[in-house]
């Protein structure tokens, strides 16, 4: 099945946990992608917490496979800031494999924070985000 940021927006915790452990990890992405924040999923006020955290907050990611980096789309202006290390290790979710977005060595500001992304369609992943090895949030990435 193919979804979009608006069907994930329509889903409980548990769906999108059980959406998570049943999806690949997936290559580690290329590129720009479009970034939702799921905060409160399943709730009446996700999609306009994801709205406004979109417009004046986060926008999304820039990947570079090659370097194993990414940089966040930031602000009101987009602008790349909060470096990450890109690789394949085992998901704190369920210790399978996923894509690991490490903040630990390269951001003073993000350095508690860990995300995780699995490809659930194609050019389309869902995340975890943890501070420390608390859940924090979900996320989802459209290339």
């Amino acid at each position: 099945m193919a979804y979009d940021a608006a069907q994930l927006l329509d889903m409980t915790q548990t769906q999108l946990d059980d959406l998570f452990r049943a999806s690949p990890a997936g290559p580690i992405p290329d590129g720009m992608a479009k970034g939702t924040a799921i905060i409160a999923p399943g709730t009446k006020y996700t999609e306009t917490i994801a709205e406004l955290i979109n417009h004046f907050g986060w926008q999304g990611k820039v990947f570079d496979a090659k370097k194993g980096v990414l940089k966040n789309k930031i602000l009101i202006f987009g602008f790349e800031a909060i470096l990450a290390r890109v690789y394949i290790d085992k998901s704190w979710l369920d210790g399978k494999d996923c894509v690991v977005l490490d903040y630990s060595e390269t951001s003073i500001l993000a350095h508690y924070i860990r995300d995780e992304i699995r490809l659930i369609g194609p050019g389309f992943y869902l995340g975890k985000v943890y501070w420390a090895k608390d859940r924090l949030i979900d996320f989802c990435l459209q290339f």
